[in-house]
């Protein structure tokens, strides 16, 4: 038995890694994908204490190096449940494997929706982009869509629209769900425009996307856009673990700036945990509270 498993291996549950090894506890990171998260889409990283750039997937292979070097074992596994057993918990994963731990860190993530059209992925680190905070730099004096219309993608209409050339933001809807107060800021921005009642039929491009083909009122046109910020919203990737969390609507868990959950020896750290800023650093700020709250559990 190990002393924590940590489900999820990005900078949450990475960093979690590392501080629970420090600590002097036996750690077992299990990671359905790659580790390193999400991050590994981004070409480059320059909001990261301590880089002045570096590419998401470098980053991640750091954090996982780290990890590595304190002490954490690590699997390549779909974690399908965790069931309370005597002393702890149980893990069981999609190949059969079954490992068990005193106590759990979920740091599964939360992967943003995608608009579902052809290439999408494609061009991911390209021309399609899911975090304007991380990734707007990188399209200063370029002209860029962002599709959503909740606060989200607002908010990241505005940030855009102060280095950015133009910004088009097309929603499929009429009007837009999010603050009107956020609306009225747009309005007055001389390089935002709506694109409403419109729905993105595909990307445009070669190597990297040039343009975003739409259909508004019976029509079809093209944007000439060089970068697509997608904001219609996060999935966190909790469902195997929901009878042992309190979720908010929109599927979170619940969870204040300690990392604890509603049942004792199981923590939530990073894009999973109900927040209101999701970045590197939270996620790795997370890890380590959630870490040595386990180790606190563990030893008490």
């Amino acid at each position: 038995m190990h002393d924590i498993i940590v489900i999820g291996g990005g900078p949450a549950g990475l960093t979690a890694a590392t501080y629970a090894c420090r600590a002097g506890k036996s750690v077992l990171v299990i990671e359905k994908n790659a580790f390193g998260g999400q991050i590994t889409w981004s070409p480059r990283v320059e909001n990261f204490p301590g880089y002045l750039s570096v590419t998401g997937t470098e980053l991640g292979d750091k954090l996982l190096e780290q990890a590595m070097a304190q002490g954490s074992e690590v699997e390549l596994e779909e974690v399908t449940g965790i069931t309370p057993v005597e002393g702890g918990w149980q893990v069981a994963c999609e190949s059969g494997a079954a490992f068990s731990a005193k106590a759990v860190i979920l740091a599964a993530g939360a992967k943003p929706r995608m608009l579902g059209v052809e290439r999408e992925e494609e061009f991911v680190g390209c021309g399609v982009c899911y975090c304007a905070v991380c990734d707007g730099a990188f399209y200063a004096g370029k002209p860029v869509a962002v599709c959503g219309g909740g606060n989200s993608a607002l908010q990241d209409a505005l940030l855009l629209s102060e280095s950015c050339s133009k910004v088009y933001l097309v929603h499929r809807r009429d009007s837009f769900r999010g603050e009107q107060k956020l609306v009225e800021a747009l309005k007055k921005r001389e390089n935002v425009e709506f694109v409403l009642n419109a729905q993105t039929i595909a990307l445009l491009g070669e190597d990297e996307v040039s343009g975003l083909l739409i259909s508004q009122d019976g029509s079809e046109h093209v944007l000439d856009v060089e970068g697509v910020f997608v904001a219609i919203g996060h999935q966190p990737d909790l469902g195997a673990f929901a009878p042992y969390l309190a979720l908010s609507e929109q599927g979170y868990a619940a969870s204040d700036e300690r990392c604890l959950t509603a049942t004792p020896g199981l923590f939530v750290a990073g894009d999973c945990r109900e927040k209101t800023v999701r970045q590197l650093t939270t996620a790795a700020a997370d890890g380590a509270v959630a870490a040595l709250a386990a180790v606190k559990y563990i030893e008490k």
